[in-house]
């Protein structure tokens, strides 16, 4: 059995899966929305989420500080505005969002669907009062 590099143990998680249907979580229950799958394997390297917005919903102006995400569209339409202008979101559609771009999303009158990756963020740390910059 293959070792993990950073602990020497065993890897059982090592083995390639279906972790769902996205087409059939988004289909099932069109007016709900919000997170409807999240990436939980333990040991992983990526986080992973299946997000749907009802019709006209937004997600505010935001930019990732550090981390560059795909966001792969899955059902409907909607719209990314960002500072060089609006893009459309259609189903199919990849983007790639560059750590430290900003953007916000609109979803259009049929709501959108959508996923994205992108590194797991490491966890939480706890700092000593002397590191932490005000």
């Amino acid at each position: 059995m293959p070792e993990t590099p950073t602990t020497g143990q065993p890897d059982e998680a090592a083995v390639a899966r279906l972790l769902c249907d996205v087409r059939a979580l988004t289909g099932q229950l069109p007016e709900s929305a919000g997170v409807l799958w999240k990436l939980a394997e333990s040991g992983r390297q990526l986080d992973a989420n299946l997000v749907r917005l009802s019709a006209g919903e937004r997600i505010g102006t935001h930019a990732e500080p550090d981390l560059d995400v795909l966001v792969l569209i899955v059902t409907g339409d909607g719209v990314m505005d960002t500072p060089e202008g609006a893009q459309p979101l259609t189903e199919g559609g990849l983007l790639w969002l560059p750590h430290g771009s900003t953007r916000s999303i609109t979803a259009g009158p049929g709501g959108l669907a959508y996923v994205t990756v992108h590194r797991r963020r490491p966890g939480m740390q706890i700092r000593r009062r002397s590191d932490v910059t005000p």
